[in-house]
């Protein structure tokens, strides 16, 4: 007899106010000074056990998710208002691809299969590469992404 495993998924979140992935990690390397790195949330995410087999939070910034975080821990937290969900994050922003992505409200969450390559991966694969040359940008490539072009 088999037993079901847990494939990981990831959180999709709109950073509001930050329009580059170096504000986001300005911003945070403040926060970090008091603790761990933690993103409040009025509910706890449902896929709780999915999210915390290795999954992250996708940065949507202006757009595009451009970055992610892996999600250490979910903590219950409390205020006037009642329960909140402490999404705990790890330290490194890790820059990611680009991709076309409409600002939502909620939980939305994102296969592993489905999740934008982290960046550093990209740039070593193109620095093995002998033939780098005609590689497209990050941006254009997101572009082509949007007209369903890639």
């Amino acid at each position: 007899m088999g037993y079901l495993s847990v494939m990981s998924v990831h959180l999709l979140i709109v950073s509001i106010g930050t329009s580059t992935v170096d504000q986001l990690r300005s911003s945070q390397s403040r926060r970090l000074i008091a603790g761990d790195l933690c993103h409040v949330a009025k509910l706890r995410p449902t896929r709780e056990a999915e999210l915390l087999d290795g999954g992250s939070v996708f940065w949507i910034i202006r757009g595009h998710i451009a970055a992610r975080q892996r999600v250490t821990a979910l903590e219950r937290l409390f205020d006037h208002e009642g329960e909140k969900c402490g999404v705990i994050l790890d330290p490194e922003l890790i820059e990611t691809e680009l991709f076309s992505r409409n600002p939502h409200q909620g939980w939305r969450y994102l296969e592993d299969e489905d999740a934008p390559r982290d960046l550093r991966d990209i740039v070593q694969d193109v620095t093995d590469d002998a033939e780098g040359e005609g590689e497209l940008t990050e941006e254009m490539a997101a572009e082509l992404r949007t007209l369903g072009l890639l």
